[in-house]
């Protein structure tokens, strides 16, 4: 199971890096300031998260699994919604004759997410204290 986590920690990683480098150099002459912020925000949360994905699959022998695995799956659909919401809002900004701005609207589910994957690795250290 850990190792499903590392690759999917990597993988995330490199897609933010990736999407990170196209951000700085192609969108940037396509984009107006606003649009690259937003972009450049979807990065910074998924690269984030992407290494506390990594976090969770090093810390799988000191934590209560069960809470890992909520943190793992928070952490994943966060990283849909939020970041997803914002790439999908900064293309239709950047391709479309309508932006889709009602996406901005999903964005908050998928910040909470985040949270409720962090909170959720703080009650695994909790549910784990004098265990090992």
């Amino acid at each position: 199971m850990q190792k499903s986590k590392i690759i999917v920690g990597a993988l995330l990683a490199a897609l933010a890096n990736l999407l990170g480098a196209f951000g700085a150099h192609a969108l940037k002459a396509r984009a107006d300031e606003a649009t690259l912020n937003t972009f450049e925000i979807a990065v910074k949360y998924q690269f984030y998260h992407a290494v506390g994905i990594l976090l969770l699959a090093a810390l799988a022998q000191q934590l209560a699994a069960k809470w890992l695995q909520y943190s793992y799956r928070f952490f994943i659909a966060g990283t849909v919604i939020f970041c997803g919401s914002l790439y999908l809002l900064t293309y239709s900004r950047v391709h479309m004759p309508t932006p889709l701005n009602w996406l901005g609207a999903i964005t908050p589910l998928g910040g909470i997410c985040f949270i409720a994957g962090w909170v959720s690795l703080a009650i695994g250290a909790v549910k784990n204290v004098g265990s090992k």
